[in-house]
């Protein structure tokens, strides 16, 4: 900009136009940080929740006796479809628009729950509590179905590039270009880029650098002799 333009009161125009756009910025980025670590840490409690979920199950499956053998090998098979699904499902949720299918195994594992014969009044007790972990692991994995697709809003982020955008161009008006200027500027510039980089990660539990590892729900059970 001309000289003459950039006046004394010029630049506390600036500075001040300059400040409730910082504040605004550093709002919005707080809540798009916050957004997206309770997504993160809501993906990995109902993955934590469906681990302890599956050892329950295959507990009592194995106090209900050899009946249940059956529905125990299936439980084994049936935990690395369900991963793989999971995992594939987190990384084309914007993509995916079929609705939810159970896997055949599932199917399968569910009715060999439901087809146990009870002989006394404690396997009859006992089928009542495995009737119920095996529901409220469906549950838990209807819930991380539903729970697909991005938490952070697009014009959010839109406007946040926006502002951004903004208060790096009125900071190049109130100092001369140098060399110690223009470091600045883009040290802060990857900062900032660097947090937007965050919100992306955190945003996508199943995919990118910070994804949640499937190893802990695949090695869950130990094999059946």
């Amino acid at each position: 900009m001309p000289a003459d333009e950039v006046t004394t009161e010029a630049k506390d125009v600036i500075r001040l136009s300059l400040g409730v756009v910082m504040s605004l910025s550093a709002l919005v980025l707080g809540l798009l940080v916050a957004s997206a670590k309770g997504s993160y840490d809501m993906r990995r409690s109902e993955i934590n929740q469906m681990t302890a979920d599956v050892v329950l199950l295959d507990y009592l499956l194995s106090r209900y006796g050899d009946d249940a053998q059956p529905a125990r090998r299936i439980l084994r098979e049936e935990i690395p479809i369900a991963v793989g699904r999971i995992w594939s499902e987190g990384r084309s949720a914007g993509k995916q628009v079929a609705p939810f299918k159970p896997s055949p195994v599932g199917d399968t594992l569910y009715q060999a729950v439901l087809d146990l014969q009870p002989a006394d009044e404690s396997r009859r007790e006992l089928r009542g509590r495995i009737v119920q972990s095996a529901h409220e692991l469906s549950q838990l994995r209807l819930m991380l179905y539903s729970h697909q697709g991005s938490s952070i809003p697009l014009p959010f982020l839109a406007v946040l590039y926006l502002w951004i955008t903004v208060l790096f161009a009125g900071y190049s008006l109130m100092a001369p270009a140098s060399a110690t200027t223009v470091t600045f500027m883009l040290l802060c510039g990857l900062s900032v880029s660097g947090a937007v980089f965050l919100i992306l990660e955190l945003d996508q539990p199943f995919n990118g650098i910070m994804m949640l590892p499937s190893e802990p729900l695949l090695g869950v059970l130990l094999p059946l002799a």
